[in-house]
């Protein structure tokens, strides 16, 4: 009597991880899989691969080539060769990086916006990527040494949105040793990017000396309770949302090239409701983030109100008119 060979248990995680998020999508959904070639991306379009045809789903892998790299295009072509060899439709997006900001965080945005276009042109297909409980573990690690607060340590949501395509997170309850060795299993070669050693990055550093002395120092487990610590904040902060939703449409009016809040509504409110309600006027009106010190300036025009001048503001100058905080554009 004849067996089947029996699946390795890295492949079949991943599988199981990639077929519990598209259990929460449309069945009918078309798929935009973000390749790089490394084992994250890799092991993600591999499992994809298999569950598309499965299902009878539409799939693509999009490389996105960023020429930060003198080999950049030979890296793309080969991980895009490689999807074609899983059975996947793949494509290779160039795309120009402006570094002025900074490296990292511009070739993250030039990406998703690469992602999202292919997204849209298939029919506003879903965007999965290949995030893992390590890199979790780093954005939370990152955002608490940066006193970021709590919507920086919430982490990475397992879905979200991508400027109207849902943005999926398969592997954030896997390690990237899982990744390796589910492409290891499958004869899969990923390929390593040299920025990913480089210390000149903060992650980089928090993920090959940092999190490794946490490890060694307080014991094994410190990457899975970052990452249980993310879930517990995501779940508060949602809860927060929500709050902060149903209290925004009473107090909130639109004002002369502005907005303005009611500055008693915003004084009845815990501190952490009332500071969230700043910050959120602030980013949807003007399309600006507030640092702590800012939000605190603004918070002592309801609370500690003394006949102060306006504020400034990233996008915008607060002041306290009778009993309304008014905000407009500078």
């Amino acid at each position: 009597m004849s067996h089947r060979p029996s699946l390795d248990p890295a492949v079949a995680d991943v599988r199981r991880a990639v077929r519990a998020s598209l259990a929460r999508l449309d069945p009918a959904r078309p798929l935009v899989v973000g390749l790089s070639g490394g084992a994250d991306s890799l092991a993600l379009a591999a499992a994809v691969a298999f569950e598309a045809r499965r299902s009878d789903v539409s799939a693509i892998a999009v490389v996105v080539d960023h020429g930060l790299q003198e080999s950049s295009a030979e890296v793309a072509a080969g991980a895009a060769g490689t999807a074609g060899s899983l059975g996947l439709e793949a494509c290779v997006v160039v795309v120009d990086v402006d570094t002025v900001g900074g490296v990292e965080a511009a070739a993250r945005q030039a990406r998703y916006r690469a992602l999202r276009t292919v997204a849209e042109e298939r029919g506003r297909a879903a965007v999965l990527v290949g995030h893992t409980l390590d890199d979790q573990a780093e954005t939370v690690l990152l955002g608490l040494a940066r006193g970021s607060g709590a919507a920086s340590l919430k982490g990475m949501a397992p879905m979200s949105d991508l400027d109207g395509v849902p943005l999926v997170r398969p592997l954030l309850s896997l390690r990237r040793s899982a990744t390796r060795a589910a492409c290891a299993a499958q004869g899969l070669e990923p390929w390593d990017d040299p920025h990913n050693a480089d210390p000149r990055f903060a992650r980089v550093r928090t993920r090959n000396t940092v999190l490794p002395v946490l490890e060694r120092q307080l014991g094994p487990g410190v990457a899975e309770a970052l990452a249980r610590t993310a879930e517990q904040l995501r779940e508060d902060a949602d809860a927060f949302d929500e709050m902060i939703g149903e209290t925004i449409e009473d107090i909130v009016e639109h004002a002369e090239a502005g907005i303005s809040v009611s500055a008693p509504a915003l004084a009845a409110n815990p501190a952490a409701i009332r500071h969230r309600i700043i910050r959120l006027v602030v980013a949807s009106e003007f399309g600006a983030s507030l640092s702590r010190v800012q939000t605190l300036e603004v918070a002592r025009l309801v609370t500690d109100w003394s006949g102060q001048g306006p504020i400034d503001l990233p996008g915008c100058r607060a002041r306290r008119i009778g009993d309304r905080i008014a905000f407009t554009a500078v």
